[in-house]
């Protein structure tokens, strides 16, 4: 049994090497398999020698027994010549390898069983080697991922970092800030350094352009028959106090819906 305890601490070693190198964990697995099929090999020689000295002790309990035999006749043929002094060396002889057969006998016995543990362990060790083997991609895939975890987390933690995104919005709020000066200045330059008269005419324009709702006005109300055909919406003009009626209200317009006549 000091063969697969020594077996055992060798493999343990391995994974415990293993373990302490991950960083190159398909390198180490790969290295760590062989290292047990080394092992594997050197164990089933040694099983094998012991399975041979087991055979030989058969062997020899066998031939001690056949020898046991022959002497047991030996001693029957003196018996029949009358030679009862050499049947009773004989006889003597054939006790003693009959002993020596025995003890043979319960040696190889022992060592049978022995030996037949030492191949169920071998046949463990074997299977368990070939799940190690089977789970190596497993491993493997679980390194990965925890590698490529690593990565993240620590991008993630790069990120988390506020400094560059920080510098970036000072710099966006400088450049805002000089866009509202430049368009601050240039405004300011419109109004005191530029054609005036210009300006003027803008202003005129601008004000001049509420006349297209008094004409839209005069318009509707030519479609409704409210003006005399023939009128022109360009030529009339809204009597004073026509824009005042731009400030009517909702409430002006349902007074006049509940005024007016039910058809």
């Amino acid at each position: 049994m000091g063969l697969f305890d020594r077996l055992s601490s060798l493999i343990k070693a391995n994974l415990n090497d293993l373990i302490s190198k991950a960083e190159e964990p398909e390198k180490l697995l790969e290295q760590s398999i062989l290292d047990m099929r080394s092992s594997l090999a050197k164990a089933k020689q040694q099983v094998a020698a012991a399975i041979a000295d087991e055979k030989r002790l058969r062997d020899q309990a066998d031939q001690e027994f056949k020898q046991a035999g022959e002497w047991e006749q030996r001693a029957m043929l003196a018996i029949q010549q009358n030679r009862d002094d050499l049947a009773r060396q004989a006889l003597m002889r054939q006790q003693e390898h009959a002993e020596h057969a025995a003890t043979l006998d319960r040696t190889w016995q022992s060592h049978q069983a022995e030996t037949e543990k030492l191949k169920s362990l071998l046949r463990d060790l074997n299977d368990k080697i070939e799940e190690a083997k089977r789970k190596k991609n497993l491993l493997l895939a679980r390194a990965r991922r925890a590698e490529a975890q690593q990565r993240i987390q620590s991008t993630m933690s790069g990120l988390s970092e506020k400094s560059a995104f920080e510098a970036f919005s000072r710099m966006e709020e400088k450049i805002e800030q000089n866009e509202r000066r430049l368009t601050a200045s240039a405004e300011i330059e419109e109004e005191f350094s530029g054609d005036r008269l210009q300006s003027d005419f803008k202003r005129l324009e601008k004000a001049a352009g509420g006349l297209t709702a008094d004409a839209r006005l005069l318009e509707l109300k030519q479609k409704m028959g409210m003006l005399p055909a023939g009128s022109s919406p360009a030529a009339k003009q809204l009597p004073k106090g026509a824009a005042e009626t731009a400030d009517i209200t909702e409430a002006d317009f349902e007074h006049l819906d509940d005024a007016s006549p039910a058809s």
